[in-house]
């Protein structure tokens, strides 16, 4: 009776998990010891697979051991890479496990960019594996049992596991053998036969009657829970697998139920019930009828029925000489309790026993993401703190260089170069000068225009992968069944409309260094100049050196002092912002394991806050600081200036020793500017280097599912038919009838759908006493002319045991027909209505040539022909072979 059911694998297409994996790590993580290790890891990874889905697995638990261990690697790495169709895009090609294809194609298979569309795929095998494990166990012994029991459990919760996770994993349309109606109808079976083998187990090990009894109830209530799975579903007919499993889980059915009353009917004897017995005996035994009646070949219950029919001949023959115990009906019986024993199995990875993540060192993608985003406000908090102290350093220089200050405390002889004036030309001269602005200025035209130009082809191969995507997709319509290429792109293309935005503002920038470099542009040569031609420059004053003892200078001296020592604190405190540092990536590890989840703005702001919160104080305080001593200033110059002797000459100087002072202040700046837009552009163009990998990389993946998609629209449409379809007139379709009498339809448990009766033909006279042999004498070794004997998809079991078939004649429902009797003699061939024309044996279609027979009489032959000549108007056969006649 151990009949179990196994499930096929899967087949999936080769997969080059290297060169993109590692393609991803080069990009992503810089060159070392941990890169190479990472791009080890893919290898190890490449070859798992292989070892996995590139060979045939063995009906053994180390096979599974290698498909469980993929799949726990599978769960360990997609969170670790950016597996998606618009990001590291891997086309995974799997085929359906049960559809077997046809003639003029392959079976049906789906191709999807999606690592849980893979995982579900592995998923399936290794409950298919495990399955077939069961299926080979020895049933006959404690081991074989135990093993048996445990992995139809691990198979029924991993096809519950795919149930429950299809959908979400591959966001479209699965393929039918993972899709949840299917994998639903594999989890019962597989929690069916698992109950099952406790219920062998409980029997083996002679436990009570009562508790046996329980346990083939439930078998029997899973069982037909299976089988209603298989009826009820539109698309599970469909796979020739379900038609065959059909009749296996409904002959389970009968059978546990019968197994549940046997022992139930122990337990009623036991407490003295022996007409409770008796009944449930006869129950049992009816359903098993029903199995010999319906099901004999696909399940034996030879022994079970004989047990059976021994223990109601002895409680019949108890309960009639001893105990008449009256017999009640079946249905006023006791309902038999239930006991299950077996539950799918959580699938929680790993599952392997010998696991070991390949990628452990390797962060999670979204703690990935996380640092990412952490690391850009990180550099928005530093950007902010220093551009603010550098802000205020500019408008401290603008305003001295306003005020020509320290120039007119050095100035104080009117006829020499001031020595603030002389150090800042030394400092130019050092920095390039013109030249080196000059240089910087130039070279930004051809940086942008190699910018420009990776950032115009990447978002071209997006342009023209899209347009022929839109050309199929209007040529094939619904076939093109594919995510659409402009949906697909939207992050490709916001991403690259957001590269041109930051190359547009940074042509306005440069636009804006030009211009300030155009205006300062005079006074910065002066400054390049040597010291005597600068000095010559210089308009000359009277002598003020009334003033260089005075208080006010004095004065003024000690605060600008002061100020120069708050820009050196600001430099030493923008080099100690910038060189703050912190792992957030512990942070963000940490709250993943604990809470599932990362809040990153608040970690974020949280740790920036305790980490730069002091300087931002610090910053404020020297930002006040500078105020209210540029006030002083201010308000010592004034009282500098009144004291002052003025004149046009004095006025002429110090207005170009302040031009001076502000073409260095401009020059310092301009060459930043430049040298950070220089530096802007070609980190800019790594970025765009990326981007544009990334676009050929998804165009090439979307290029290979096309032409793989193209491939499968041409099989299909090969496959279709030409011309409609058309009704075949029923003289080619009917077969003729053998000879030696009909040929029983087969005993299957669908019951096929008959034609409507036709009109019996009219009776026909009998056939001629005198028969020539070569035409009456059969061929040796002739096919057979009946219907072919085919097994047709089984139903649901009648609900009694049924006798054997009448014998009926295929065509006409219900006639019974007579050896020698051909119903297709006339009008097969059109051949015209012939009066008195007896019926010719085995040439029931073949006209006669020139004979008329008189009426009356027994036709014959108009002439002998000559010895070895054969009769005139039939063709001639070679000796000892079939005649040749219109083949029916």
């Amino acid at each position: 009776m151990a009949t179990f059911i196994s499930v096929p694998l899967k087949k999936s297409s080769e997969v080059d998990l290297v060169k993109p994996l590692s393609k991803f790590i080069t990009a992503t993580y810089p060159a070392g010891e941990e890169q190479g290790e990472y791009i080890r890891a893919v290898d190890e990874l490449n070859k798992l697979r292989k070892n996995a889905l590139g060979r045939p697995l063995d009906k053994h638990e180390s096979s599974l051991e290698i498909l469980l261990r993929y799949y726990d690697q599978l769960c360990a790495v997609e969170p670790k890479f950016p597996f998606s169709e618009n990001q590291l895009c891997l086309t995974f090609t799997w085929k359906d496990a049960f559809d077997k294809g046809s003639l003029f194609g392959g079976s049906v298979k789906l191709a999807l960019a999606s690592v849980g569309y893979e995982k579900t795929c592995v998923l399936f095998n290794a409950a298919a594996l495990a399955s077939q494990i069961a299926s080979e166990q020895n049933l006959d012994n404690d081991e074989g049992l135990k093993t048996a029991a445990k992995f139809y459990q691990l198979a029924s919760g991993a096809f519950g596991h795919i149930k429950d996770t299809v959908l979400t994993a591959l966001n479209r349309e699965p393929t039918m053998d993972i899709s949840p109606e299917t994998v639903g109808t594999l989890k019962l079976i597989m929690l069916a036969q698992a109950q099952e083998v406790f219920f062998l187990k409980a029997t083996s090990d002679r436990m009570k009657d009562a508790v046996i009894a329980k346990l083939a109830n439930q078998a029997a209530d899973f069982y037909g829970e299976a089988c209603k799975q298989c009826q009820y579903k539109d698309n599970l007919p469909k796979y020739f697998y379900f038609q065959e499993v059909l009749s296996v889980l409904a002959a389970k059915h009968t059978i546990m139920q019968a197994n549940a009353e046997l022992h139930q009917s122990m337990v009623s004897k036991q407490k003295k019930r022996f007409g409770e017995e008796i009944a449930r005996l006869q129950r049992s035994a009816e359903l098993v009828k029903t199995v010999a009646s319906g099901y004999d070949e696909y399940v034996s219950v030879k022994d079970l029925s004989e047990k059976i029919n021994r223990a109601l001949v002895a409680a019949k023959k108890d309960n009639d000489f001893i105990y008449h115990d009256r017999v009640p009906d079946v249905k006023d019986l006791e309902h038999i309790g239930k006991a299950a024993l077996v539950k799918a199995a959580t699938i929680t990875p790993p599952l392997s026993q010998k696991f070991a993540d390949l990628f452990e060192k390797m962060v999670p993608m979204v703690v990935q993401q996380s640092m990412s985003t952490y690391t850009q406000r990180k550099a928005e908090t530093v950007n902010r703190l220093v551009v603010t102290m550098r802000e205020a350093t500019n408008l401290c220089n603008g305003v001295l260089a306003s005020l020509n200050l320290p120039a007119a405390l050095e100035d104080l002889s009117g006829d020499s170069i001031p020595q603030s004036i002389a150090e800042k030309a030394r400092a130019v001269v050092q920095l390039g000068g013109l030249q080196s602005i000059e240089q910087l200025i130039r070279d930004l035209p051809e940086l942008l225009t190699r910018n420009r130009e990776i950032l115009d082809e990447a978002l071209k191969m997006l342009n023209d992968e899209e347009t022929t995507d839109n050309e199929l997709r209007t040529k094939f319509n619904q076939r093109w069944n594919r995510t659409p290429s402009g949906d697909l792109y939207k992050p490709l293309r916001t991403e690259g409309a957001n590269f041109s935005n930051i190359l547009d503002k940074a042509v306005q920038a440069d636009q804006v260094v030009r211009d300030r470099y155009t205006a300062h542009c005079d006074m910065i040569a002066l400054l390049c100049k040597p010291e005597n031609e600068l000095n010559a420059a210089i308009p000359s004053a009277n002598p003020t050196k009334t003033l260089q003892g005075s208080e006010v200078v004095n004065v003024l001296r000690s605060q600008l002092a002061q100020l120069d020592e708050m820009k050196k604190e600001r430099e030493t405190l923008e080099g100690e912002i910038k060189s703050v540092t912190f792992d957030m990536s512990t942070s963000f590890l940490t709250a993943l394991s604990q809470d599932g989840t990362i809040n990153e703005e608040q970690l974020s702001l949280s740790q920036l806050d305790q980490l730069y919160g002091a300087y931002n104080q610090r910053v404020q305080t020297t930002l006040r600081s500078q105020e209210e001593l540029l006030g002083q200033i201010q308000t010592s110059h004034q009282e500098f200036s009144s004291l002052k002797q003025s004149n046009t000459e004095a006025n002429q100087r110090e207005e170009v020793l302040k031009k001076l002072a502000s073409a260095h202040d401009s020059y310092v700046e301009i060459s930043n500017n430049l040298r950070e837009g220089t530096k802007f552009y070609n980190d800019l163009t790594e970025i765009l280097l990326k981007f544009q990998n990334k676009c050929s990389d998804i165009v090439f993946a979307r290029k290979t599912e096309r032409d793989e998609l193209l491939k499968d629209l041409q099989q299909s449409i090969a496959r279709e038919p030409s011309a409609p379809s058309f009704n075949i007139p029923a003289y080619q379709t009917s077969p003729a009838a053998p000879a030696g009498g009909p040929t029983p339809a087969p005993r299957t448990v669908f019951q096929p759908q008959q034609p409507q009766a036709k009109p019996q033909p009219p009776a026909r006279p009998p056939p001629p006493s005198v028969i020539p042999q070569a035409a009456s004498t059969p061929p040796i070794n002739a096919p057979p002319m009946g219907p072919p004997n085919s097994n047709q998809p089984p139903m649901a079991p009648p609900s009694q045991a049924q006798g054997p078939p009448y014998q009926t004649y295929q065509g006409y429902a219900g006639c019974y027909q007579m050896p020698g009797y051909n119903p297709y003699a006339y009008g097969q061939y059109n051949m015209p209505n012939m009066p008195n024309m007896p019926n010719m044996p085995n040439m029931p279609n073949m006209p006669y040539m020139g004979y008329q027979q008189t009426p009356g009489q027994q036709g014959g032959y108009p002439a002998a022909p000559p010895p070895g000549q054969p009769y005139p108007g039939y063709p001639q056969q070679p000796p000892q072979q079939q005649p040749y006649y219109p083949q029916q």
